[in-house]
């Protein structure tokens, strides 16, 4: 059962994160959050993978976070998408972030004193390190037919080509706050009027990309996406999926096709969809059979 917020003490900001086996991630997550914001906060954990022998629903409820277990699962973007409707109207910015992430002191303060500075911003991210704690780059252009399709094909041969630089936006490494095409959906800042008004993630993505659709849908709305490196959070990677790295990387190049087939999808287009199509699956099958042998 999921725990209630009294409507008189509801907070302004909202953490929400979904757990898919993610018990062993959540305890540094939960630690993390204690010291990251010094206004109060709601948290809230979905999970897309309930178990009755589980221990996510008695660490989210000993940590004072409701826990939401879903009967489906409907993926990442599906998940925030559930938890974030029934939220109360007093909070004003959603904190989305996958469960192993932990978060520097001050950080979702940060993020919140950049996202008030101007109405106009939709959503703020914060500068992601790595378990190893180097810059990931998590504020990057939207792809384009030409960035898209390079990258995809070249960034397993050739690391350094100019689609990959280009996508990836070399810019994240330098610690300024500046304008960004979208922002890793590890851990972002969300406006809630404009995660409303864009009725939230695209849940037809089931994994990767959902991110780079909000992005993407936040800015033609006419609204931000701000790269703020002074708050800070480390990234240990993605547990939940590492077991199926066949799948995972079908799933992605799925995502890709989606997304780029929707931003591009006039009629006079369709030669350049299907050819990006064709791409897209040989690439996958050639990444699937490598990893078979």
């Amino acid at each position: 059962m999921a725990s209630s917020p009294s409507p008189t003490s509801a907070p302004r900001v909202a953490v929400l994160t979904v757990s898919y086996g993610s018990r062993a991630v959540l305890t540094g997550f939960f630690a993390s959050l204690r010291t990251a914001a010094s206004i109060p906060v709601l948290t809230v954990v979905a999970d897309n993978k309930p178990d009755g022998e589980s221990s996510v629903a008695d660490l989210a409820l000993a940590e004072g976070a409701d826990y939401v277990p879903l009967s489906t699962n409907p993926g990442y973007g599906g998940a925030v998408n559930a938890i974030a409707a029934p939220l109360p109207p007093t909070v004003e910015w959603v904190l989305i972030s996958n469960p192993d992430v932990t978060l520097a002191a001050g950080s979702i303060d940060q993020l919140v004193r950049t996202g008030d500075s101007d109405e106009r911003i939709g959503a703020v991210g914060p500068r992601v390190l790595t378990s190893e704690g180097t810059v990931y780059p998590s504020a990057r252009a939207v792809p384009s037919l030409r960035t898209g399709v390079g990258h995809a094909l070249f960034v397993g041969i050739w690391p350094s080509n100019p689609w990959t630089r280009r996508y990836r936006d070399e810019q994240t490494q330098t610690p300024t706050s500046r304008d960004t095409g979208w922002l890793s959906g590890s851990c972002l800042l969300v406006r809630r009027s404009v995660f409303d008004q864009l009725d939230g993630f695209d849940d037809g993505y089931f994994m990767y990309f959902e991110d780079v659709d909000l992005g993407y849908r936040i800015g033609k709305a006419g609204f931000r996406n701000v790269y703020e490196p002074a708050a800070v959070v480390t990234h240990t990677g993605a547990h939940a999926t590492n077991s199926d790295s066949a799948r995972m990387i079908q799933a992605h190049h799925d995502s890709a096709r989606r997304f780029l087939n929707r931003k591009y999808a006039r009629r006079v287009l369709w030669p350049i969809r299907a050819s990006l199509s064709l791409g897209l699956r040989a690439r996958s099958w050639l990444v699937r059979r490598r990893l078979d042998h």
